[in-house]
């Protein structure tokens, strides 16, 4: 077998060390494959090592990166117009018909190191195929490996957790699980996983996080979809990692109903570190959380809210506030719960503008509603568009982003406040918590 030169990129993946390069990094490698992985969210490309590379893979965990990939194909095809090109991640299949045209010679999903690194022995075996052999999609049960950050960039890079005294902790990531066992129709997990979840044996993710503090770590995000898929699995791997590392702080992302059916686990949480979880909300509004297929209703939402500030957890909601069935007034009680609760300073600004995106192979299309409003699919956008019936909540969804995008708009409240605005109405009550005792990540979520 000849020598196989393999560079792994990723785009941008919300401000963290990507572990989607780290774990097929550690996969070739033990197969012997000599592999540069390259962040260009904050890396310039690194034009020699495109020029060696016999196969070159671009990670795709999410809308913003496939985009900002699709732009750079052409320029590693310049710099190598002979290395096999790889796409691989959540969007890869989703839109796999893009990607051939793109030059793709494979398209993985799901749980894709093991395809990562039949494709490339095949490559180093002189075998450049023009169809793969795995399909574009596995769910496989993979014996995972301990993520290889070697040539990443360093952690302190990397977007922080900001603590309530007013310093920054330097944040690594993980996953314990990947994949999730719930169908929202929103959702861009669903058309790979189909319900299924895959867990990370809890001694590679202890070690995983055992490195991360040794570079540096202080707090770690769980990435999972949902770090409640398994209960027990991620009890017993906080317990150890509070067991090891005393003082480091964590968050996860964690579904409404499941924060209630586990209620009684959240004071537990707190103690063991955890400084915040991330839940998608998404509305108040029981019929958009009705055609989503969420599981939780509006008034569920708001006992969450209740059980995590009693269980000494910070909540940061996430929203889609602008769906074909928002309203002017569906919007003000947004706003206004949003205030009642102090989520105010809780919630990034950019959650008041975030739009319903409508992937391929979206489960939403079995909406006859969302059928006869949305349109072919963009293969720039990657999306299929649509309008509001109401072209007023188009504009004004233009107006909010405005608002939120403003590189100098202000703090939180003072772009909430300039919302409301909008609405004809502004904030009536201080906050009851002061926006420096509020935890949060450097860098948002958003899709």
């Amino acid at each position: 077998m000849n020598a196989l030169n393999a560079v792994l990129i990723s785009t941008y993946d919300l401000g963290r060390q990507p572990f989607g390069l780290a774990s097929p990094a550690a996969w070739l490698r033990a197969a012997g494959v000599d592999v540069r992985c390259l962040d260009l969210a904050i890396q310039r490309i690194d034009e020699d090592a495109i020029r060696r590379a016999d196969l070159v893979a671009f990670h795709l965990p999410m809308h913003t990166a496939t985009r900002i990939a699709m732009r750079m194909v052409a320029r590693v095809r310049a710099i190598n117009p002979d290395a096999v090109l790889c796409f691989y991640g959540l969007y890869a299949a989703m839109n796999e018909t893009l990607l051939r045209r793109l030059g793709a010679a494979a398209v993985l999903s799901g749980e894709f190191e093991e395809a990562l690194v039949a494709l490339a022995l095949r490559v180093a075996q002189g075998a450049v195929p023009a169809t793969q052999d795995a399909p574009a999609i596995s769910t496989s049960r993979l014996d995972f490996l301990v993520p290889d950050r070697g040539d990443l960039p360093p952690l302190s890079r990397y977007a922080r957790v900001v603590m309530p005294d007013g310093g920054e902790r330097v944040t690594g990531y993980t996953e314990a699980s990947r994949g999730c066992k719930h169908l929202c129709r929103h959702c861009p997990i669903v058309p790979v996983y189909d319900g299924l979840f895959r867990i990370v044996v809890p001694d590679v993710v202890l070690e995983d996080v055992n490195r991360q503090v040794a570079a540096g770590a202080e707090h770690i995000t769980f990435g999972d979809p949902d770090f409640l898929n398994a209960p027990r699995h991620t009890l017993e791997i906080v317990t150890r990692l509070h067991a090891l590392h005393p003082d480091l702080t964590w968050d996860a992302t964690i579904k409404v109903e499941h924060l209630l059916r586990h209620a009684q686990d959240l004071p537990r949480f707190a103690q063991l570190g955890c400084l915040f979880v991330t839940s998608a909300i998404e509305s108040f509004d029981d019929r958009v959380l009705t055609a989503l297929d969420k599981g939780h209703t509006a008034d569920d939402a708001l006992r969450v809210i209740a059980l995590c500030r009693a269980s000494g957890l910070e909540l940061n909601p996430t929203f889609v506030a602008f769906t074909p069935w928002t309203t002017r007034a569906s919007y003000a009680r947004l706003l206004m719960i949003l205030e009642d609760n102090d989520l105010v300073d809780r919630v990034a600004s950019i959650q008041l503008a975030l739009r319903l995106l409508i992937p391929a192979g979206s489960r939403l299309l079995e909406l006859k509603e969302v059928r006869l409003i949305a349109r072919g699919f963009d293969e720039e956008a990657l999306v299929h568009p649509w309008s509001h019936e109401d072209p007023g909540i188009d504009r004004l969804q233009k107006d909010i982003m405005a608002i939120v995008a403003a590189p100098a708009g202000g703090d939180r409240r003072e772009r909430f406040a300039s919302v409301a605005a909008l609405l004809g109405s502004r904030p009536k009550t201080a906050p009851l918590t002061s926006r420096a005792a509020i935890p949060f990540l450097t860098e948002p979520w958003y899709c």
